[in-house]
């Protein structure tokens, strides 16, 4: 891709090799996309304070940038700038200009798009579909971890032209696409519109900033509102909001579901787990059937391996090769990754983010155990931007999972005691249950605490980092 500028051709004249949004991490020949805050309040984004990378320019330029884009309104005026007013890009919306970037790549491309959204699973399901898809022979590119925000959907696009990759070199995107705020999800089908939609679920997540689980609903809606005319809607016959969105699907050619129930296009019977992180089941699609056993354990993960085998079958995958792929499938980072160490103990990490829904469907994975398990630890953090509604969700969690039937429950910071609370009020023994104000306090603990036979689930939301239990335990005691 070329850039050029009137005042300064010698300049723009040149290959954009990647593009960047970090200062620190500028390389030689990227295009840096210089943020503002007011930048990041025109869009989604929830937190409070944002710092201006403007003042960071003259490092990135420094650092082999070959031009900055900036905002005009603060640019103007900046003597520190004015020196590098040449190499600088002016618009009036720094995001919005990367969007648009990535728009025409898009458009430029004209390859399919795979959209995964979800209250849960999403990472899951999209590393499980570009894994189904790329074992089938197709050139796939999938987006980088959860990258799923306004600015993650367009940077995971420009993948394609970055580090030497060009986009004929790819066959199809699929791309994860999370909603923190109303709209969110229709700014991200204008960057990069789906061909095959896929929605796992609705659950109360965000309610701080959606209010309602029926406009969380709305706003995961807009994925199949969003996709090309002639696309294919691959929607959870097992949840009643994700299957009603079948009304909003008009125009789609195709609407494929799936899930447990006997409606659903693509199925799972006779699901059983296979010890701990394994799951198998046969898969049932319209096109034919296959055993299947998935190296995750869960429900839930069933589910999403379904989403997956459903975007699939959109693509003429038969059930035999979707099969074959999801037995050599593995979790996420810190998305149920089981852990077996030495001393006899086995950690699923599924740290980088929770909520009522994945809370309850991993404790539930967990609380099955499986032959040699001795004690069934829970370790939950806070679950976070659940507005006026925190509370009574976080004991709901804490009834349900006591009548899971698990012999511990730790709660970690805020609103997580009220989880141990309700895990009381149903019945648990207070010496099962404990509270930690912070993460650091609940590894120090667990690091005395875990004994051979032991299964412990470690979860929370990504700002409690209840990934320090982990490590914690890492540095403590030997992998297998």
């Amino acid at each position: 891709m070329r850039a050029e500028a009137s005042a300064a051709r010698e300049v723009f004249d040149k290959e954009i090799s990647g593009f960047s949004i970090d200062s620190r991490a500028v390389r030689a020949g990227e295009l840096f996309f210089a943020l503002s805050p007011e930048d990041y309040r025109r869009h989604c984004f929830t937190a409070t304070s944002f710092a201006d990378a403007h003042r960071f320019i003259p490092q990135a330029l420094a650092q082999g940038a070959v031009a900055a884009v900036a905002r005009a309104a603060s640019v103007a005026g900046d003597e520190v700038l004015r020196p590098f007013a040449e190499r600088l890009l002016l618009v009036d919306d720094v995001i919005e200009a990367l969007q648009l970037v990535a728009r025409g790549t898009v458009d430029a491309w004209g390859r399919p798009v795979v959209g995964i959204t979800g209250s849960a699973g999403k990472t899951t399901t999209k590393d499980l579909t570009a894994h189904v898809l790329g074992s089938t022979g197709r050139r796939t590119l999938r987006s980088r971890k959860n990258y799923n925000n306004e600015l993650g959907v367009a940077l995971s696009v420009l993948q394609m032209e970055t580090d030497g990759a060009r986009p004929e070199e790819f066959d199809v995107a699929v791309l994860e696409m999370g909603m923190s705020m109303p709209g969110e999800i229709a700014r991200h089908c204008l960057v990069a519109p789906p061909d095959v939609a896929v929605l796992t679920n609705v659950a109360p997540v965000h309610l701080e900033f959606m209010g309602s689980v029926e406009a969380i609903a709305a706003g995961k809606a807009q994925l199949v509102e969003g996709m090309k005319a002639g696309g294919t809607a691959v929607l959870n016959a097992d949840d009643e909001r994700v299957a009603a969105m079948r009304g909003k699907a008009s125009h789609a050619g195709r609407v494929i579901t799936y899930g447990l129930s006997e409606s659903a296009d693509v199925r799972a019977l006779g699901v059983e787990t296979v010890g701990v992180g394994a799951s198998r089941f046969r898969l049932r699609t319209p096109d034919g059937e296959a055993e299947v056993v998935l190296p995750m354990h869960g429900r839930h993960n069933v589910l999403n391996a379904l989403a997956a085998a459903g975007a699939a079958l959109s693509f003429g995958v038969g059930a035999g090769e979707i099969a074959a792929a999801l037995a050599t499938a593995a979790p996420s980072e810190m998305r149920g990754e089981v852990l077996r160490f030495r001393e006899g103990f086995t950690v699923v990490d599924d740290s980088y983010n929770s909520n009522p829904r994945s809370l309850l469907s991993m404790a539930e994975a967990v609380s099955g155990g499986g032959e040699g398990v001795g004690r069934r630890v829970v370790i939950a953090g806070e679950m976070l931007e659940l507005g006026d509604e925190g509370p009574a969700l976080h004991r709901e969690a804490g009834r349900e999972i006591a009548g899971f039937g698990v012999e511990v429950l730790w709660g970690v910071r805020g609103l997580a005691r009220e989880l141990v609370e309700g895990a009381r009020a149903a019945g648990m023994h207070e010496s099962a249950t404990r509270f930690f104000e912070s993460s650091e306090e609940a590894a120090e603990a667990a690091v005395e605490f875990v004994r051979p036979g032991d299964l412990v689930l470690v979860k929370g939301s990504r700002g409690v980092h209840t990934e320090r239990v982990v490590e914690a335990l890492k540095e403590r005691y030997e992998l297998k």
